[in-house]
């Protein structure tokens, strides 16, 4: 049975989440793609906030339920377009300039990481959508590896509409206690986050440790 109530979804929220529905608000579903899409570009705004609220909106009347899919959908998908576009133009003449300019690092490490990409980068696009911290990085190695653009739309809208069903349909079902939502995926998020910096930091130190033995002397 969802959990019904009276407030308003302006009213529940303050902050970040304030100002967002605010937008849903007062522009309903385009609103909710509008703020879907800014997060995407800039992370400080959480969509573990967003999406609920977004299905408590729903379940308040402000919108529909397939409304709320829809534009929260296509927001994700329109951010991280435009974060591939921002990698492709970049380009990888660029990033191969700026990573040999890095410490502890080796060309042949780049090449590698783009070969990897290239063989699994279509579960990397798709899963990284549902993943906290990376739903917005995992597009800009897509656009420096030029993969084609109809996949990477597939595969981003197909990722991001089941990761913002996931939420919007807690909010929405939650109600009033839509922030519950936040609470746990921001609990993932963090987990995400140490993993992925103990990760640079094992790797920063086994190349300095490889940059410190000593080579062969060469005949």
């Amino acid at each position: 049975m969802r959990l019904t109530s009276t407030a308003s979804p302006r009213a529940s929220a303050d902050g970040i989440a304030g100002w967002a529905a605010g937008l849903v608000d007062t522009l309903g579903g385009p609103g909710a793609g509008l703020v879907v899409a800014l997060e995407n570009l800039f992370p400080p705004l959480p969509s573990e906030v967003i999406l609920p609220l977004t299905g408590f909106a729903a379940g308040q009347g402000v919108l529909t339920l397939v409304s709320a899919l829809f534009w929260t959908t296509l927001g994700s998908t329109v951010g991280a377009v435009a974060l591939y576009w921002i990698g492709r133009a970049f380009g990888r003449e660029r990033m191969h300039a700026l990573w040999a300019r890095l410490p502890l690092v080796k060309p042949s490490d780049l090449e590698r990481t783009e070969a990897w990409f290239a063989r699994h980068g279509t579960k990397a696009v798709f899963f990284g959508r549902m993943v906290p911290v990376f739903r917005s990085l995992v597009s800009v190695p897509a656009g420096l590896v030029c993969m084609p653009v109809p996949v990477f739309l597939a595969l981003t809208a197909l990722g991001s509409l089941i990761w913002n069903s996931a939420l919007v349909l807690a909010g929405y079902w939650l109600g009033d206690r839509w922030g519950v939502v936040e609470k746990y995926v921001g609990v993932l998020s963090k987990a995400v986050l140490v993993l992925v910096v103990l990760a640079l930091a094992a790797y920063a130190v086994l190349r300095a440790r490889g940059h410190g033995r000593p080579g062969r002397r060469s005949s």
